[in-house]
């Protein structure tokens, strides 16, 4: 079997069986690139059925001079989880990736936003120009509901349900689910769908999309990245800012004001609990007041 053969098969494992994102594939596509140019730069000619642990262990001994430990535990699960593919499709007897173990990582807090910064970031914005009414539906989309740049992107016209105060998401593995919207943001994208989109020349194909360019045509990740820092440069906030930070801080804020840690792993589209609870250690202080206020031993 030839790696181009196993990749091309686990990739459509990946998505058709699995349902994963076109994005999650594409990082296990990556990093099984970055073994086969290993064993091609080292004269190593083990094919994906051959290949064995000590090699195995030597390619991760080498990437773990260049990438940093979580880059290398995300290298070491894309790899276990493709020779698991090959146990089960029975090519091979075992894993060979199943003694080797990831780094120990300690667990990396979100980076989030304050109220006043989010609103510092608002106010950066040009109104004046058609893009700074679509930059503004953006932001509060992205603040308000929690969206993922995927989920923001994909996001259609016959998914706002307005009346009943929802919108409908395509998450990650193509799950869809409702998201509460607040009539703030329902303000902010009817402004820009009703004066600035209706006006615009829409390319074939787009026209149920939200959110476009000024050419017409779906916006890209990386304009969004770029929009949002450009806003925070504007806004002189000193923090990594990207579009999940407004998520991080969607959830932040619910979490802080009291809201259910259940309601807030529906809204945000986590399979598990327990990647929402990374939010409980971002800010304990208001876990002191609650405990004085409420506890009967206050």
């Amino acid at each position: 079997m030839k790696w181009m053969t196993a990749i091309t098969d686990f990739q459509n494992y990946l998505r058709i069986e699995r349902g994963l994102s076109k994005n999650t594939i594409t990082n296990y596509t990556l990093d099984l690139q970055k073994l086969t140019r290993w064993l091609e730069a080292n004269n190593i000619n083990n094919n994906p059925v051959e290949i064995g642990e000590e090699v195995l262990q030597e390619f991760i001994y080498d990437i773990a001079k260049e990438v940093k430990p979580r880059t290398q535990g995300r290298i070491i699960s894309g790899l276990r989880t493709f020779f698991n593919y090959l146990v089960f499709e029975e090519y091979r007897a075992a894993n060979p990736m199943e003694l080797i173990e990831a780094p120990r990582l300690g667990r990396k807090l979100p980076d989030t936003l304050s109220v006043s910064e989010i609103d510092a970031m608002i106010a950066a914005i040009d109104l004046s120009s058609p893009q700074g009414e679509r930059n503004r539906a953006i932001i509060e989309t992205l603040y308000g509901c929690g969206l993922r740049v995927s989920e923001l992107l994909d996001l259609q016209l016959s998914n706002l349900f307005f009346e009943e105060g929802f919108i409908k998401v395509m998450g990650k593995g193509s799950k869809e689910r409702f998201v509460p919207i607040a009539e703030h943001t329902q303000r902010y994208i009817n402004i820009y769908k009703n004066e600035v989109r209706i006006h615009q020349e829409i390319t074939p194909g787009a026209g149920d999309i939200l959110f476009l360019n000024r050419r017409g045509n779906p916006l890209t990740r990386a304009m969004i990245f770029t929009i949002v820092r450009e806003l925070a440069k504007e806004a002189n906030i000193d923090k990594t800012v990207s579009p999940h930070t407004f998520r991080h801080s969607f959830a932040t804020h619910l979490l802080e004001n009291g809201a259910n840690l259940r309601a807030i792993q529906q809204m945000m589209g986590h399979e598990s609990i327990t990647t929402t609870e990374v939010y409980t250690h971002l800010d304990t202080s208001h876990l002191t007041e609650t405990l004085h206020k409420f506890h009967p031993r206050k």
